[in-house]
């Protein structure tokens, strides 16, 4: 028996939780997943995850969502953690913060445990502990309830991500790496049994900057003064992985997916449009 672990890419403001919208339902079903984890971490305006936001990609969904550096850049969000066991914040915080880093998630298939990492290098408003050395404690302890474990390790760089996938072999059962918002094309099954990919990509537009706005983005190059990007709206599409993983926690497969969204958003609908009345 296996379990099928569906990976959805960081969701990127209101174009990418308007393809969830449209097409995960028919993702899930097609590719028979038994969990649907997703990413958030730029759902609401771009830049980190709203309370809203956490509990209506729930409802078209995400059974598991993490975050990443943005975890508490939403005020609302903050005092929702500890109420939203399904929301993941990095596990490398401050022990005491709010919300938890990991948790084991029960499916039909079995149960799953969910890690989630924050990276070290390009974060210069976030200094948390070391993600190599937590990997080893977490995962330990969490192979005594289940050997299944997913590890989203949102990492800016791809010599860190790379360097967690040869550090974390064999001990989780697969490392998803989440932030540069690019899907890579080297989803692979190690011989010690774990899956991985550098980047699962974005969810949201692809005629755009990381999901945002590229006009605004060319701006803030050439300019040099910051600019609050809006969402890019073109070309949508939902990234992500599909990861199969047997019963003894290891990985059977991993597929990097890319499904076109072939509806088009209204650009001048408000951001509260893809809310919860």
């Amino acid at each position: 028996m296996s379990i099928r672990v569906l990976y959805v890419g960081e969701v990127v403001g209101k174009a990418g939780v308007f393809t969830v919208k449209k097409l995960l339902a028919k993702a899930r079903q097609e590719h028979r997943a038994d969990l649907v984890i997703g990413n958030a971490d730029s759902a609401t305006g771009g830049a980190g995850l709203g309370r809203q936001h956490a509990v209506y990609l729930r409802k078209l969904g995400l059974e598991v969502i993490t975050t990443g550096e943005c975890a508490y850049y939403k005020r609302d969000i903050v005092d929702f953690l500890p109420q939203a066991p399904y929301v993941l914040r990095p596990a490398n915080y401050p022990y005491g913060n709010p919300g938890r880093g990991h948790r084991i998630f029960s499916c039909p298939a079995g149960k799953v445990a969910v890690i989630q990492l924050l990276g070290q290098a390009g974060f210069p408003r976030v200094h948390l502990a070391n993600p190599y050395q937590a990997i080893v404690d977490i995962a330990r302890k969490l192979r005594e309830e289940t050997p299944v474990i997913i590890l989203d390790f949102h990492a800016a760089t791809t010599a860190e991500k790379r360097t967690m996938v040869f550090h974390a072999d064999g001990l989780v059962s697969a490392i998803i790496g989440s932030h540069t918002k690019a899907i890579t094309a080297d989803a692979k099954v190690s011989r010690a049994g774990t899956a991985y990919i550098t980047d699962a990509g974005r969810t949201g537009s692809l005629l755009s900057v990381g999901g945002l706005d590229a006009d605004t983005r060319i701006k803030e190059y050439i300019t040099g003064i910051p600019a609050w990007s809006k969402d890019g709206s073109r070309e949508l599409e939902l990234q992500g992985c599909l990861v199969e993983i047997g019963d003894d926690g290891r990985a059977l497969s991993i597929q990097a997916l890319r499904i076109p969204c072939d509806e088009v958003l209204d650009e001048k609908q408000p951001a509260s449009a893809e809310l919860p009345s």
